[in-house]
């Protein structure tokens, strides 16, 4: 699944990762001695009681700036940061992910082409279900619950850094599909058109009438660093790959450069989304 938290590189989802399960037994360990309830400790960390409960079970990778806050607030002497980086080195988690993670929580500009699904950073509750429930090998009920709160936290993203610049492409076909029936197209068309009235959030479809584009290759998943680094990767049916070579990043760039002057402006896509919601 695309923009899974977990990525399934030839192994199950079914329980998390030995590593992810000691930083989760180290973490609630420093939490009891500090004496806080998950409810009383979640807001001094900033997360929600539920998202603490999930990294404690090993259930959800926590975020770096979950470590640097639980490391200050439960005054851990840098335990925490030691354990983490260990967590999810091991099958079932894969090695991409984890610099991945820590790079598109930093960036300054986040690229994403899609022509499978709507991005994850876009996706409504409702939609994510779908995609979850339909799932093959079939996903148990608390393992969907958990894989929608990981999706969802992480669009926290587009509220909590508004000088990102962030770019969508997404074929025009995914949302006429109707994924999860016309309520939830309904919701996500809605939901997609608050977010891009953000001045630092562009969406761009690219319209069912062209006959090719730059991006018959695949999906496109690009990052700028505060450094001015550039990073990406691609993600298929069960692996991941996190891509640093500046060579295969210079072609990425020259086709997402490419797909946005085929695509429609930002303004024109708006305009066709409405037109997709009054259809319903």
């Amino acid at each position: 699944m695309t923009d899974s938290t977990i990525s399934i590189d030839n192994a199950t989802e079914n329980e998390p990762p030995d590593t992810l399960k000691a930083f989760g037994a180290v973490h609630k360990a420093f939490r009891k001695r500090a004496g806080y309830t998950q409810e009383e400790y979640a807001p001094l960390v900033q997360y929600q009681p539920s998202t603490v409960a999930s990294i404690e079970q090993g259930r959800r990778f926590p975020h770096r700036r979950f470590v640097d806050r639980a490391e200050e607030v439960l005054d851990a002497f840098g335990v925490l940061k030691g354990v983490y980086k260990h967590a999810g080195r091991e099958k079932g988690l894969a090695s991409w992910f984890r610099p991945w993670a820590e790079l598109e929580e930093q960036a300054i500009s986040l690229y994403t082409y899609e022509n499978r699904l709507v991005p994850g950073l876009l996706q409504t509750e409702g939609y994510a279900r779908t995609l979850f429930r339909d799932r093959v090998p079939v996903l148990t009920d608390s393992q969907i619950e958990a894989q929608i709160a990981a999706r969802l936290e992480r669009q926290s993203l587009l509220r909590e850094r508004p000088n990102t610049a962030f770019s969508f492409i997404v074929e025009e076909y995914i949302l006429t599909r109707g994924t999860g029936g016309t309520e939830v197209t309904r919701g996500l068309i809605d939901s997609i058109l608050e977010v891009t009235e953000q001045r630092n959030v562009e969406l761009q479809l690219l319209p069912m009438t062209l006959q090719a584009h730059a991006g018959l290759d695949g999906p496109i998943r690009l990052l700028e660093t505060p450094e001015n680094e550039w990073f990406g990767y691609s993600e298929g049916q069960r692996s991941g790959q996190f891509i640093a070579d500046p060579k295969s990043i210079s072609v990425l760039h020259a086709r997402y450069a490419k797909l946005r002057s085929q695509a429609l402006p930002p303004d024109d896509s708006r305009s066709l989304l409405k037109r997709m919601r009054g259809a319903l």
